[in-house]
C-alpha cells in the first residue's frame, strides 16, 4: 500500500488466479488448462509466420479471426468481437452494459472475477442463491435488474443449465442484457449462440484457453447483436486498440479452423472426465455432474484442505476453495489419462480414505 494509491485502489480486492508452479515435476490439475497441445495447424501457422512483420502493429479489428469465428458460428462478422482473453472481454462488457441504476444479478457461487469487476466499476450486485444441489435456477432471476450474468456451465461447480432454460429467461427478461459466459461450454453443455438471432439482448462470451489449448495466447471473443458488439468496440478503443497481437491472431484462426483436432481432444477429455468421476466415487467421493473439463468433488470423511495438502506433497496441484458450503470440495482439472491415474493412485494411498 502506498500514499499515492487512490481510495478506489485501496478498496479493490483482486482476483486470485490458480498457482503456476515454477518446477516441471508437478501434475497441474488446478487451473483447468487443456492437457493436450494446440492444434498442429497452430504450430504450423507459427512456424511459417513472417517474423519481420512484428515491427508493425496488428490489425486492430482482428478481422482474420472474426472471419473464422463468423464462419464457424454461422453469424455475420458484425456479430463478433475479439479480445485479449475472455476476462478482458468480460471486463469490457461490465463497463459497457452493467453500470446501471439497478443491480446486476449473478449466481451467489460462480466465477469470482464477476465480483471483482463489480468492485472495480462500482456496480451493485445481487447474488441469487444456487439450489440445494448447486444448480443455477434461472426462474429466480427477477426482471427488476440492471443486467444478468452467469457462467454456463457454472464454475466451480461444473453444472450446466439447458438451452431451454436460457431461452425462457430471455423471453421474460427483455429490457436488460443477459450475458452467458461459456468458457467451458464445449465439454458438454449447449451453447446459447443459436439464440443470438432471436434475442438482441443476448451476449455470449467464449475463450480459446480451454477447449482449444491456447491459454498461453490469451484469446477471447463475444457473439451478439451488432449494437452490443459496437458497444464493446467503443470500450475497447477507449482502452487498448490493439488487444490481440499478430501471433495470437494467427494461432486463434488456425485453432478455430481445425475442427477435427478440436473434436478429438474434447472427446478425449470428456471420456477421461467420466472415468475420473467413476474412480473418485469408488473412493468415497461425491462428484457433482460436470459439463466442463474439471470435476468438483468432496470426500465423505476427509477434509478438503487436508486432501489438497496431501496431494501437493504428492506433487499434484488441485484447487481448494474456502467459501462456506464448499470448503470440503476440490476442483480437479482433467489432465491426461496417465495424470488422472496418478491422481487416483495417490488418493488410494491417503490414510483417511
Amino acid at each position: 500500500m502506498s500514499k499515492f494509491w487512490s481510495d478506489a485502489l485501496n478498496s479493490l480486492q483482486p482476483y486470485v488466479p490458480g498457482e503456476q508452479p515454477k518446477t516441471s515435476n508437478i501434475i497441474k490439475l488446478n487451473t483447468n488448462e487443456n492437457p493436450y497441445p494446440p492444434s498442429p495447424k497452430v504450430i504450423e501457422a507459427l512456424d511459417h509466420f513472417p517474423m519481420e512483420k512484428l515491427r508493425l502493429y496488428p490489425d486492430p479489428d482482428g478481422s482474420v479471426l472474426k472471419e473464422a469465428l463468423s464462419h464457424y458460428f454461422e453469424l455475420p462478422m458484425d456479430h463478433v468481437f475479439v479480445g485479449n482473453g475472455s476476462d478482458e472481454v468480460l471486463a469490457h462488457a461490465f463497463m459497457a452494459f452493467f453500470r446501471q441504476k439497478k443491480p446486476l444479478l449473478m449466481p451467489a457461487m460462480t466465477y469470482s472475477f464477476y465480483d471483482v469487476y463489480c468492485n472495480l466499476y462500482n456496480i451493485e450486485a445481487e447474488h441469487i442463491p444456487l439450489t440445494d444441489d448447486f444448480c443455477i435456477d434461472l426462474s429466480q432471476y427477477h426482471q427488476d435488474n440492471g443486467g444478468i450474468i452467469f457462467a454456463n456451465p457454472n464454475a466451480p461447480t461444473g453444472i450446466a443449465v439447458s438451452l431451454g432454460e436460457i431461452e425462457e429467461l430471455l423471453q421474460r427478461n427483455t429490457n436488460t442484457l443477459v450475458l452467458v459466459d461459456e468458457a467451458y461450454v464445449d465439454f458438454g453443455a449447449e451453447s446459447a449462440c443459436s439464440l443470438i438471432g432471436k434475442y438482441s439482448n443476448l451476449l455470449v462470451v467464449q475463450t480459446l484457453s480451454k477447449s482449444r489449448s491456447l491459454a498461453g495466447m490469451r484469446i477471447g471473443f463475444a457473439l451478439g447483436h451488432p449494437d452490443l458488439i459496437a458497444g464493446l468496440e467503443r470500450v475497447k478503443n477507449s482502452f487498448n486498440s490493439y488487444p490481440l497481437d499478430m501471433l495470437a491472431l494467427a494461432s486463434a484462426t488456425a485453432a478455430i479452423e481445425d475442427t477435427s483436432y478440436f473434436a478429438q481432444t474434447v472427446q478425449q477429455i470428456i471420456s477421461d472426465r467420466n472415468w475420473t468421476t467413476e474412480q473418485l466415487k469408488s473412493l468415497g467421493f461425491e462428484v457433482l455432474p460436470s459439463s466442463t473439463n474439471f470435476v468438483f468433488a468432496r470426500h465423505r470423511t476427509a477434509a478438503g484442505d487436508d486432501l489438497m495438502t496431501y496431494l501437493r506433497h504428492e506433487n499434484i496441484l488441485v484447487r481448494h476453495f474456502t467459501k462456506p458450503g464448499i470448503e470440503n470440495y476440490l476442483r480437479i482439472s482433467i489432465g491426461t489419462r496417465e495424470e488422472m491415474q496418478t491422481l487416483i493412485t495417490a488418493l488410494e494411498g491417503y490414510a483417511h480414505i
